[in-house]
């Protein structure tokens, strides 16, 4: 049976320590480079246009993304911003925020569906419909803007209903606001109508047709657009083009809020901990372990999770410490694999899961089974061989572990006071008697004071120097 001493705590809060000083220290870094490179696009120019390309789905990372760029435009003064967009949809609020960002914007803000073949579809109708122009590229498509749950699935009778009306009440005030036909955007809420270049051209939807990016900068020269209540023409004939990336913070969060990315780490995270609590003192795999979880988590509150497989997760969890205290049963073990494999299909998409414009990742089923199938190898593995050797003990005198006090063993790790000994050929969990001495270094020659279970008190031997400080070889 497991026997957590208070070391073990202690290392375990060792770790805790030393992950959150990574993670902050991962953080300045990051910090430090998104610094450096909004001064190094800086430009003294009036005639400054900021391109701002956003591909994929539009989730919280997306919304900070664009708020930023915009931000970035202001303060250095552009005449224009560009959204280069491409996005099949995404989540309800940070659909909101861009909105709002682009409707509170100091800088007149053109979206951009680029490049061929691109779309705007279901979140990104609504962020083209806001912006101050909506220029498309040939073979584009924007539309389908109905509301639907995380995975695509239509919602509940009265939920679809409730949703749908709201969706197509903010969809046609975004029209009215930017002069757009409301009845083909509302359509595109209500009937899910999709439209190419041409059609939302001709129905009053885009302001323009545009092959490239150049040529969206020259049909704009001297265009008038309406900002803070004034009309203003742009001047575009002599510009600086100042790109806004994805800082390195920013590509990181967008890496990690993929399902199966968060997931596995989630999984790995949580294996390292228990190989921790297993083996204290190994500190490496209890310290990835907590970096591992953490960054997969911070990658799940950027998805639009379920409650229901985050408590799934959080017990699977639970199940393994329960496992890992009475070893050999495997009970909890199948248990926690079966609650972590439901905690992944149901982590997103399901049970309360957040509105969404349009479809977003889920956890790959292929993933799911592989990791479901590589824990429950590992617990059946282990159930079996702690159940082998006991049923080997029961075949010995029951003083057989007390016969073991007094026999010579081998520190496998540094012991201050919890490590691993190597007696008979046979590995066990240990721990100082302190009252000899405080800690024994590697190597060591270590004899059992006393046996409680699978774990051994000891001391150093008579072979060995000690004071109350270590203890050495003579």
């Amino acid at each position: 049976m497991l026997n957590l001493s208070n070391k073990t705590w202690t290392n375990l809060c060792r770790m805790l320590t030393a992950t959150v000083l990574l993670l902050f220290g991962l953080w300045g870094l990051a910090y430090g480079i998104t610094a450096h490179q909004v001064s190094a696009q800086s430009h003294p120019e009036s005639e400054l246009v900021v391109r701002i390309t956003l591909n994929g789905s539009i989730d919280g990372v997306s919304s900070r993304f664009i708020d930023r760029g915009l931000d970035f435009a202001a303060d250095n003064g552009a005449e224009l911003a560009v959204i280069v967009l491409d996005t099949p949809g995404g989540l309800l609020d940070a659909t909101r925020d861009i909105v709002e960002s682009i409707m509170d914007s100091d800088v007149p803000v053109a979206v951009y569906v680029a490049p061929i073949g691109a779309q705007a579809a279901s979140a990104g109708t609504f962020i083209g419909a806001s912006a101050h122009i909506l220029a498309m590229s040939p073979a584009t498509n924007i539309g389908a803007a109905s509301v639907v749950g995380a995975m695509g699935e239509d919602l509940p009778e009265t939920l679809s209903d409730k949703a749908a009306k709201d969706a197509a009440a903010f969809m046609r005030s975004i029209a009215e606001q930017r002069g757009r036909n409301v009845d083909a955007l509302e359509s595109s809420v209500i009937s899910a109508d999709s439209y190419s270049s041409t059609e939302a051209l001709d129905s009053g939807i885009a302001d323009l047709i545009a092959a490239d990016y150049d040529s969206l900068l020259e049909l704009l020269d001297g265009v008038e657009v309406q900002l803070n209540d004034e009309i203003s023409s742009l001047e575009l004939k002599s510009v600086i083009t100042s790109n806004v990336d994805f800082t390195v913070l920013e590509s990181f969060l967008s890496f990690i809020s993929n399902p199966n990315i968060a997931f596995l780490l989630i999984s790995i995270g949580g294996l390292g901990l228990i190989v921790e609590i297993w083996n204290p003192g190994l500190w490496v795999p209890g310290t990835l372990g907590l970096l591992f979880l953490v960054t997969g988590w911070a990658g799940v509150g950027q998805m639009p999770f379920s409650w229901a497989g985050v408590a799934l997760i959080v017990l699977a969890g639970l199940l393994f410490y329960l496992e890992s205290t009475a070893a050999g049963l495997g009970y909890f073990g199948v248990a926690a694999v079966i609650c972590l494999i439901l905690g992944g299909v149901f982590l997103v998409g399901f049970f309360g899961s957040p509105i969404v414009y349009g479809d977003v990742p889920i956890v790959n089923r292929w993933l799911l089974a592989a990791i479901g199938v590589g824990l429950g190898s590992i617990v059946l593995w282990l159930a079996l061989e702690l159940r082998r050797s006991r049923e080997v003990i029961l075949y010995e005198s029951p003083n057989t572990l007390n016969n073991l006090i007094g026999s010579v063993g081998v520190a496998q790790s540094k012991m201050s006071p919890s490590g691993q000994v190597l007696l008979n050929g046979e590995y066990w969990s240990g721990e100082v008697d302190i009252t000899f001495s405080s800690e024994i270094s590697y190597g060591t020659e270590v004899e059992v004071v006393s046996v409680d279970g699978n774990h051994l008190t000891v001391k150093p031997s008579r072979n060995v120097q000690f004071d109350r400080g270590g203890a050495s070889e003579i």
